[in-house]
């Protein structure tokens, strides 16, 4: 056995001293960010605006199997009858001048303006954010192209080319489709090329370039994971733009056109009638002012949730970000 006092000093330092690797992992354990539902539950704003869109994409998928021919049904014997219990479910919002029932026509409509707004949206990001990405990660003449060209589309007001393409052709679903996801794909294309602009002269992406990756992997495995949260957000927005876009467009008599009804096309229908049956006017225009205040502050908290740099704000109460919007999270722990 080896006397302690043969030992070198440096082995008694070690032998004596506490292991505190151990017990400062253990006191400070790696945390887990809050689970994305768990922090939409903490801002009531927010899930108030998550529980109205999904009920409107509800019933935007689903109702229509439920209310079969009710949305066009006429029955002229219960023309613009007033809100009521007394006339069965159908006949809780009234009845327009036709005797057709507002709640079926809305459900309708909502589908109507949802499978305009929705595939308008898509196709213009995914292209927009294609295009954008690619002219940002490469530079030079593809970015000058690129930019000029979404300049000359943004310098035409989307609503007006709208106007005057659906003036010349036949005013449909389709057509209004193509002329919004077309004027809207700058948008995306110019926010795209700014975060892929930024991106390419990172250190990850000069060592992915530097062992040989093509630019198309580059783009899609290290570009498009940070710049989507982004993109997402602007496509909430613009997906309230581009329905009241359409919404303008159906009230104009140039949009979705009878016996097709969109929210618009209620308004524009139902504005003689303001006096008498304010409800046919009314309640499709609340529908979208509900559906569009709801994705703009959706919106906003998904900006925060999906930035790593702000989402500790949603893990304060309500009452508290405002007085702690500019302390950092570690003085703040």
């Amino acid at each position: 056995m080896t006397d302690p006092a043969d030992r070198p000093a440096g082995d008694t330092a070690s032998a004596t001293a506490p292991d505190t690797t151990a017990t400062s992992e253990a006191a400070s354990p790696r945390t887990r960010p809050p689970r994305w539902w768990l922090l939409l539950g903490r801002d009531r704003g927010a899930a108030v605006a998550a529980v109205i869109l999904a009920l409107v994409f509800l019933v935007a998928l689903l109702g229509r199997l439920f209310i079969g021919d009710r949305a066009i049904r006429q029955d002229l014997r219960a023309s613009l009858r007033p809100p009521s219990f007394d006339h069965g479910f159908y006949g809780l919002l009234g009845t327009d001048v036709l005797g057709r029932s507002v709640l079926a026509r809305l459900i309708e409509a909502a589908g109507t303006t949802l499978y305009v707004a929705v595939p308008a949206v898509l196709c213009s990001l995914l292209i927009g954010s294609a295009l954008g990405m690619w002219a940002g990660y490469h530079g030079g003449w593809r970015e000058n192209i690129a930019m000029r060209t979404a300049d000359v589309i943004l310098s035409f007001p989307s609503l007006l080319i709208a106007v005057v393409v659906l003036y010349v052709f036949s005013p449909s679903a389709l057509n209004i489709v193509l002329i919004l996801a077309v004027a809207r794909i700058p948008v995306y294309l110019r926010t795209a090329r700014a975060e892929s602009a930024e991106l390419r002269s990172r250190l990850f992406v000069d060592a992915a370039r530097t062992f040989g990756t093509p630019s198309r992997q580059i783009i899609y495995r290290h570009i498009l994971p940070i710049a989507l949260p982004t993109l997402l957000t602007v496509a909430t927005l613009d997906f309230c733009f581009v329905m009241l876009t359409e919404s303008s467009l159906s009230f104009l008599g140039i949009g979705i056109q009878p016996p097709d009804v969109s929210w618009g096309l209620m308004v524009a229908q139902g504005r003689q009638y303001l006096q008498t049956a304010w409800w046919i006017a009314v309640l499709p225009g609340i529908a979208i002012v509900l559906t569009t205040v709801s994705a703009t502050v959706l919106a906003a908290w998904v900006r925060l949730a999906t930035d790593p740099a702000q989402r500790w704000r949603l893990t304060l109460p309500k009452k508290r970000r405002g007085a702690r919007a500019a302390v950092s999270p570690e003085v703040i722990a």
